[in-house]
C-alpha cells in the first residue's frame, strides 16, 4: 500500500458540508471502551490473563489552521455533518455528525493568527477506505 501525502486534506462542516477555509491539519481519535470480564475462574492460575468484552465506541478530535478572512460560523449552534478528508480521493474521507465543543484563537505578536477547533462526534462514524 502506498503512503499518501496530507497536502490534499480538507475539513468540511455543516449542513452543506462547506470547506472550512485555512485549515492546515486535523486529528481524529476513534476509540472503543472495553469492560473487564475476568472472574474467579479466570484468575485461579498464577499469571492468569484478564478477559475483556467490547463496549461503546466514540470519536472526537481537533482541526486547526490560519485565520483566512472573517471567522467561520462554526460556533456552538448544535451538531453538523463533519467530513475529514485525508486526500481529494473520494473514498478517503471520515464522515459523521459532530458538535463543536471548543474554539481556541491564538494571536501572537510574532506570527499569524490561528484557530483551533475541538469536536465531539455523536452517532456513527463512517471510516475512510483505502
Amino acid at each position: 500500500m502506498a503512503e499518501i501525502s496530507g497536502r490534499g486534506g480538507e475539513v468540511q462542516f455543516g449542513a452543506s458540508s462547506s470547506q472550512v477555509i485555512g485549515i492546515k491539519s486535523w486529528t481524529l481519535n476513534y476509540n472503543l471502551d472495553t469492560h473487564d470480564t475476568t472472574d474467579f475462574d479466570n484468575g485461579q492460575a498464577t499469571n492468569s490473563p484478564r478477559t475483556f468484552t467490547p463496549g461503546l465506541s466514540g470519536w472526537s478530535g481537533t482541526f486547526e489552521g490560519f485565520k483566512d478572512g472573517a471567522p467561520q460560523a462554526l460556533g456552538f449552534t448544535g451538531s453538523g455533518t463533519l467530513n475529514l478528508l485525508e486526500s481529494q480521493t473520494s473514498s478517503q474521507v471520515w464522515t459523521g455528525t459532530a458538535i463543536i465543543t471548543a474554539i481556541d484563537v491564538n494571536t501572537p505578536v510574532d506570527d499569524v493568527v490561528t484557530y483551533s477547533y475541538t469536536f465531539q462526534g455523536t452517532g456513527e462514524l463512517t471510516e475512510a477506505a483505502a
